[in-house]
């Protein structure tokens, strides 16, 4: 690789933690695109609670995926979060057009929620013996989509 930015960390070091990285950059811009798909479209007696719920999604994921890309940009790693890089490297599925009932819609975060927490775990697991300042990123992540995950859960609870 080339950067333009050196970083302190041994190439195979950088190597984890650029893929570990640039893995979940693509997860958290796809959780905030299906979150707010769901978000626009979501119906029923739960309409209200569910739509609000989403937008905190939609900030937690916006959020970390600026702080992701910034931690690989000061590691001399250029982000990649085109469309196109998205969607054909996220974890997240692909939610269907259309009206989606609330109970739908719950199931969906649920598992976006889910896919994205259990790729943070195992980037976590390998960026932490190379880079503690990287695996602290990802510590704090996971737990606000697990808060996320949880509450989601908790919605249907029916």
């Amino acid at each position: 690789m080339t950067y333009t930015v050196k970083s302190t960390l041994p190439e195979s070091d950088l190597r984890t933690v650029a893929e570990a990285l640039q893995g979940t950059l693509l997860d958290l811009i796809d959780l905030s695109l299906a979150a707010k798909q769901i978000h626009w479209n979501v119906v029923g007696p739960r309409f209200r609670s569910i739509h609000l719920q989403l937008d905190e999604v939609v900030d937690t994921a916006r959020q970390y995926s600026d702080t992701v890309a910034e931690r690989a940009s000061a590691l001399g790693i250029s982000p990649d979060g085109r469309s196109t890089t998205v969607a054909g490297g996220s974890a997240v599925n692909t939610v269907k057009e259309g009206w989606l009932p609330d109970n739908d819609a719950v199931r969906l975060m649920v598992e976006a929620l889910g896919a994205v927490i259990t790729k943070a775990r195992e980037r976590m697991k390998a960026v932490g013996p190379v880079d503690p300042v990287t695996e602290d990123v990802f510590i704090q992540l996971t737990g606000v989509l697990e808060k996320e995950h949880w509450m989601f859960q908790a919605e249907n609870r029916g």
